[in-house]
């Protein structure tokens, strides 16, 4: 008789592997102290189609620069369906008009972010994903061309008052220099730790992703962190390098 073979032990999942420290509760309290003290009230965008292309404007540019773009696209296509039928080409032109880099890159993610929706769902809209779960939602965000883990998760945090937790450079580089993560996880990693960790609130993850943020780039900056007006000074492992640097 052949011999059967055990069931594989399920993976242990990031937080098991590396647990959250008693510590974060505290930080994310003097955070949202110092940073963002009027509990946030939630607001659904009346489409969250915009708010996708806004995310995607907003990779690797100012915020400036984000409200520029979007603003001159809105006045060139009232409607997203002109966008689509003006192309990747038109799109571009009122990019650049607008000023801000990598406009030919963006143009092609927004005009196939907008083809892909016209050819599966037969319109440009996302007003039905307020009824979805967010599981849902996210497959559907992140099936699109150029939408990854991160833009998904600003959709859901900003556009539709889901408890996600998107993680850019700034919150990225905070975890490492607080030691929350490992220094070897990529940013998707640690989302994936954060959304383990972290209550699934939605309030309680938009005041940590706004004030984190903040707090990476008024304090903890990438080159020059001020330390000396940290307001987790004492919680952080990192601080007496660059203080004594």
């Amino acid at each position: 008789m052949p011999a059967t073979s055990s069931p594989r032990p399920p993976r242990p999942t990031l937080a098991e592997q590396f647990p959250a420290p008693d510590s974060l509760s505290e930080i994310a309290r003097r955070l949202a102290e110092r940073y963002l003290p009027t509990p946030p009230t939630p607001r659904r965008a009346a489409e969250p189609t915009d708010g996708l292309i806004g995310t995607i404007l907003s990779q690797q540019n100012t915020a400036a620069i984000t409200r520029r773009q979007f603003d001159a696209l809105k006045a060139a296509y009232p409607r997203w369906e002109a966008a689509l039928a003006d192309g990747p080409d038109g799109i571009e032109a009122v990019l650049k008009a607008a000023g801000g880099g990598l406009s030919r890159v963006k143009s092609a993610y927004i005009f196939q972010v907008l083809d892909r929706l016209e050819e599966t769902r037969g319109t440009l809209s996302l007003k039905d994903t307020r009824e979805m779960d967010d599981t849902q939602v996210r497959t559907l965000l992140e099936s699109l061309p150029g939408v990854g883990m991160k833009t998904a998760s600003c959709v859901l945090l900003f556009d539709l008052a889901r408890p996600a937790m998107p993680v850019d450079t700034h919150i990225w580089r905070i975890s490492r220099r607080l030691e929350l993560t490992p220094g070897h996880w990529n940013a998707v990693k640690v989302e994936k730790w954060f959304d383990e960790v972290l209550a699934r609130d939605w309030q309680v993850r938009y005041t940590f992703h706004v004030s984190a943020i903040r707090h990476g780039r008024e304090t903890c900056k990438a080159q020059r962190p001020r330390c000396e007006a940290c307001v987790l000074q004492e919680l952080c492992p990192s601080a007496g390098v660059f203080l004594n640097a």
